[in-house]
């Protein structure tokens, strides 16, 4: 598990209710069933009402996606890498077909069942951009669906606080009440707020972060998938592979060869179309 994710918000609802009693105030305060009701029911309908139910399927599988660890160890896939262009370089690339059944990951295997079934190189590269850009855009739908209740929750706040009021005023002839009965009005905004600004927008920000990730490990293994096609040297492959360590954020830096001439030079990694 992601360990920022889960401390991230135990934190930020710590300082709230830290805050809150640290002012005198009282637990009971900040529990209004009402106000529950109306906010977090009323969010996950607006939600459920803006999405096809296939998205809303989906909503395990991003509260994973936004609490599971970062990518996977890029030198061990680096290395996981170089060992299969050695093996196709020795043997030929008939002889990663044992690799395939045997590999977890699903875009390698695809990559792999590519290289051996002789697909063009161009094709290749199509079809395998195809794939990233197919996660990267279901993790997008992913976090649009907390982006979207991380707007309505704020709304269902007010309409809660309003509702509170209207039945405030509609008790004037006991003031004794009124004090009471606005804090408890007021309570609804807060849901509302609070709820949107420490998990469903920052689960919809990590859920791009995590995007961005994949996206970037998976154009690393691409590279390395047509290096292997390519038959280029494993060393070489290591080389340009490594250049995608350089930095914590998995940013692509701009791999350096050796040319024929002797110097390096700079390459910039090939775009997706």
């Amino acid at each position: 598990m992601d360990q920022t994710t889960s401390w991230g918000i135990l934190a930020a609802l710590a300082a709230l209710i830290g805050g809150f009693l640290w002012e005198g105030g009282h637990w009971e305060g900040l529990v209004e069933k009402t106000a529950l009701l109306i906010v977090f029911g009323g969010t996950f309908a607006a939600v459920a009402v803006s999405f096809p139910a296939s998205r809303l399927k989906q909503i395990p599988e991003s509260l994973k996606t936004a609490f599971r660890p970062s990518t996977p160890e890029i030198s061990a896939r680096i290395d996981e890498i170089v060992e299969l262009a050695t093996t196709a370089r020795r043997e030929g690339v008939l002889a990663l077909e044992n690799k395939i059944a045997e590999h977890q990951d699903s875009f390698i295997k695809n990559g792999l069942q590519i290289v051996v079934d002789g697909t063009d190189p161009e094709l290749s590269r199509q079809i395998l951009e195809f794939e990233i850009d197919a996660v990267e855009q279901r993790m997008e739908n992913q976090a649009k669906i907390f982006e979207s209740a991380g707007g309505y929750a704020p709304t269902m706040g007010i309409i809660g606080t309003v509702m509170g009021l209207i039945h405030v005023l509609s008790n004037l002839a006991d003031p004794g009440t009124l004090g009471p009965a606005i804090a408890v009005a007021f309570t609804a905004t807060l849901y509302g707020v609070a709820s949107a600004n420490i998990i469903y927008l920052p689960i919809a920000s990590k859920i791009r972060i995590r995007a961005a990730e994949s996206v970037q490990f998976t154009e690393m293994m691409l590279e390395g998938i047509l290096a292997i096609q390519a038959g280029e040297n494993p060393a070489l492959i290591r080389k340009k592979l490594t250049a995608f360590m350089h930095t914590e954020e998995l940013s692509f830096a701009r791999p350096k060869e050796e040319t024929e001439d002797g110097p390096e030079t700079e390459q910039t990694p090939p775009k997706r179309a």
